[in-house]
């Protein structure tokens, strides 16, 4: 799906913000910054109204534009583009960089009675168990465990899921993941989080869970991912009336 040009201007323009280019905290007018990027006024209004809805920027009436503070502060690594089409932990990056992806196993099982129960599968609808460790350079950070329905994706291979498997499903099967349910919490690390996360005995392990839907409503995949605590910080903006 190609990026509508509000979502190129957000995307360059967090990457402006974050590499300190605006040291006063404040961002050009709307048209100083249409006539920079090239576009119209109202592209700019949708980039900016929707980095405001995001707690990125704030406007002071009479004063200008001006960058949240403890939003840079607090960047966090998870960085979603409800545009695209790619999993959880496709949208991670940290200083502009994506993750690395290690295949660490790939298999084909039976589902379990909870499986069949948030896939709605029968007992005798095999899925795909996968489990990926993704990095930043040489530091992981997260360890990834999939669940699919081989009917939905007969053909996947492991050679596929090195990438984006929301990506390869969209090119091979022209279908979107389009809605998620997800719960974030944490509990004390496991001997497998501690060796390949690097964790001490006594810290904790972040815990993203949910199941991803496709456009037509069926249920994709359960995912249940694991990160080193650190990186278990996602910020949101509330309207308080």
């Amino acid at each position: 799906m190609a990026e509508l040009v509000y979502q190129q201007v957000i995307k360059d323009l967090k990457k402006r913000i974050f590499a300190n280019e605006f040291s006063d905290m404040r961002l050009p007018d709307e048209r100083s910054l249409a006539e920079s990027y090239q576009v119209s006024r109202s592209s700019i209004k949708r980039a900016l109204a929707k980095m405001a809805n995001d707690g990125i920027i704030f406007k002071k009436r009479g004063s200008g534009t001006f960058i949240n503070p403890l939003y840079l502060k607090n960047e966090s690594v998870f960085n979603y583009e409800a545009a695209s089409n790619l999993g959880v932990t496709d949208n991670f990056q940290m200083d502009g960089k994506k993750p690395t992806t290690k295949v660490l196993s790939f298999e084909v099982i039976l589902p379990s009675k909870e499986l069949q129960r948030d896939l709605f599968l029968n007992e005798e609808d095999f899925v795909y168990k996968i489990v990926r460790l993704r990095s930043f350079g040489a530091t992981p950070f997260m360890i990834e465990t999939g669940y699919i329905p081989i009917k939905i994706m007969p053909q996947l291979s492991r050679k596929d899921i090195e990438n984006s498997i929301f990506k390869y499903l969209e090119d091979q099967y022209k279908q979107s993941v389009t809605k998620s349910f997800m719960s974030v919490f944490a509990e004390p690390s496991t001997e497998n989080d501690r060796e390949l996360l690097g964790l001490q005995v006594n810290e904790p392990t972040g815990i993203m869970e949910g199941i991803f839907f496709l456009d037509n409503g069926t249920p994709f995949e359960f995912s249940h991912m694991r990160l080193h605590y650190k990186y278990l910080k996602f910020n949101t903006f509330v309207s308080v009336h």
